[in-house]
């Protein structure tokens, strides 16, 4: 079975390599605006440095394997595979960028 390309315009900040003709959200007129999915890898608070760093390591491989690069390829994805620090950085940058959308919007929870 053939992977089907995605029908909505790319919501980062670069066009999609599989449907490079498809301009992003950016380009359509609304600057700034990124979005992006993304997964990582998370270990207990208490996990030795040591082993976080070889399961960082690891993990970092396994995603730039040609195997997980093809799969993710019909996802229009790309391996990223950071050090623990770039990881925990960008978690806290995420989480600093959707607490002022919750706030500005004035989502509040059920």
């Amino acid at each position: 079975m053939e992977a089907t390309p995605p029908c909505a315009p790319p919501s980062n900040s670069r066009r999609l390599s599989i449907l490079p003709e498809v301009k992003t959200v950016a380009e359509q007129g609304y600057p700034g605006f990124e979005t992006v999915q993304w997964y990582g890898l998370n270990a207990p608070a208490k996990t030795p440095n040591a082993i976080v760093e070889r399961l960082a390591a690891e993990a970092a491989r396994a995603a730039k394997s040609p195997m997980v690069v093809k799969q993710l390829e019909t996802d229009a994805a790309e391996p990223i595979g950071s050090t623990p620090q770039e990881y925990a950085d960008y978690i806290a940058s995420e989480q600093a960028r959707w607490r002022e959308v919750v706030h500005k919007a004035r989502i509040k929870a059920d």
